[in-house]
């Protein structure tokens, strides 16, 4: 997984990127299929914006996130990819096991 993180108006300092990278392994434990993550922080006059983008196989899952203080904004941003992943991965696995469901209530109704 590669990870970039970029910063407007903003340094990142080894401790926001060592927060950002373990906030970020909760989102990559539930979704091993993380290819790259691409993660910009704005600052905007009094308001921190992260947002992040997740590359994965099949699929690009944005999200931002806004607040006055940039942890709690990193903090709202994770909880929100970590929805979005789990959601991909359902969808991922509703569309696995939906072939052959269908192909078995076929074979029933010509019973």
């Amino acid at each position: 997984m590669n990870l970039t993180m970029s910063g407007h108006h903003l340094e990142i300092t080894p401790a926001i990127r060592e927060y950002m990278t373990t906030k970020l392994a909760k989102v990559t434990r539930h979704f091993d299929n993380v290819i790259d993550i691409n993660v910009i922080m704005t600052v905007e006059k009094l308001v921190q914006k992260v947002e992040a983008t997740l590359h994965v196989r099949g699929n690009d899952i944005f999200a931002e996130s806004t607040h006055a203080d940039l942890y709690a904004a990193i903090d709202a941003l994770i909880d929100k990819l970590d929805r979005l992943v789990l959601k991909h991965k359902e969808k991922r696995s509703e569309k696995r096991h939906e072939g052959g469901h269908r192909h078995l209530n076929e074979q029933l109704a010509e019973e």
